[in-house]
């Protein structure tokens, strides 16, 4: 209530990429303030529940929701996320050198369709810079992901040397890591999801992830592929088997949309990656199609266009093992997790069933 009756008209009034900064460095502020933590954890917090909680890839997830990456992408909020009722955060992307990204103006919204169109291009401001803020954080409630991508600058054909490099540095910060192959807005990034290109990037970040994990001590950590909702049919299918042969922990489906589809505001002839609701049943596809032609093998994180409970459930039954959101915090706010956790509790009531776990892939089943 408080966000739909006074932050949203506020910050819509703003430019959207100045709201997003504002939003960002304001929980970071928050963050380091005696007392705010605990507050905010009191007005927006998730009580862990079992039905909920899912424990994967060797990590524990209190609830099955969270946060995308794009939203926090130089880990400035990390340990206020957990505060507001998510799950696990993903952060980044980062690439190994900071980069300015693309001209302004790069974010737009277009409220009528709930959705956003960004062209962003992986602006950041670099692994060393991530590194810093992560290795000063406290200690962590929920599971944090960097998401790592290459730099503009950076031909395809040295792609993999930026990914090894953003493990080097930041392997030992990360609780899982995503490997973003599918952003819209860096160019000729998508060429990377297929074919020899996919397999040498893939070899390459396993290879320095069993690498970091020798060096480091324990387990290898989890690393996941970000792919685009934008393949045919053919494409996901050839791209799915790659990514699957490769040994990596799963993949996450999916990234933003080039397509426009069923847009109605005037910024629909931006250029960039749209998100939001129109993504919704695309990413469901996606996600259908990953675990049916994995036989539910290979994990996977479902985002795109999640609004509601419903469209979290409808993710986990078509074969999601957790959700992420994004676009839906900008329009609904921090309100929105309780409202989400609650009403996942309510339709396995409904459906029969004990345990959040037990609803993956449920769709298959019938």
């Amino acid at each position: 209530m408080l966000y739909s009756k006074i932050g949203k008209p506020l910050f819509f009034r703003m430019d959207p990429e100045k709201a997003h900064h504002l939003v960002i460095d304001g929980l970071s502020t928050a963050g380091k303030i005696p007392g705010i933590p605990s507050l905010t954890r009191g007005m927006y917090g998730v009580a862990e529940c079992k039905e909920l909680a899912v424990d994967l890839f060797g990590l524990h997830f209190p609830n099955p929701i969270g946060l995308a990456a794009g939203l926090d992408k130089n880990a400035k909020a990390v340990d206020m996320f957990a505060n507001i009722g998510l799950g696990f955060a993903e952060v980044g992307t980062v690439t190994p050198k900071g980069q300015a990204g693309n001209e302004l103006p790069r974010l737009f919204r277009l409220p009528p369709d709930e959705a956003l169109i960004n062209r962003m291009g992986f602006n950041n401001e670099g692994a060393d810079a991530m590194v810093e803020r992560l290795a000063a954080g406290k200690k962590r409630s929920i599971p944090v992901a960097v998401n790592i991508g290459k730099n503009k600058v950076t031909p395809n054909e040295l792609a993999h040397e930026d990914y090894r490099a953003c493990l080097q540095k930041l392997y030992k910060y990360g609780d899982f890591f995503v490997v973003n192959i599918s952003s819209p807005n860096t160019p000729d990034l998508r060429a990377l999801q297929h074919g020899d290109e996919l397999r040498l990037l893939l070899r390459t970040v396993m290879e320095e992830m069993n690498a970091q994990s020798g060096i480091h001590g324990g387990a290898r950590k989890p690393v996941l592929v970000k792919i685009a909702p934008d393949m045919t049919d053919e494409q996901l299918g050839y791209t799915v088997d790659t990514i699957a042969q490769s040994g990596v922990s799963g993949i996450i489906a999916t990234n933003t949309t080039l397509s426009r589809e069923g847009l109605t505001h005037s910024s629909a002839g931006e250029m960039g990656g749209l998100s939001g609701k129109p993504l919704k049943e695309r990413t469901t596809e996606v996600i259908r199609a990953v675990y049916r032609q994995t036989g539910g093998k290979l994990p996977i994180i479902g985002s795109g266009g999640i609004f509601s409970a419903d469209d979290a459930y409808d993710k986990i039954r078509a074969g999601a093992s957790l959700v992420e959101i994004y676009t839906a915090l900008i329009y609904k706010g921090p309100e929105l997790l309780r409202e989400m956790a609650q009403g996942l509790k309510e339709r396995l009531r409904r459906d029969g069933l004990r345990h959040i776990t037990e609803a993956i892939g449920a769709d298959h089943r019938k």
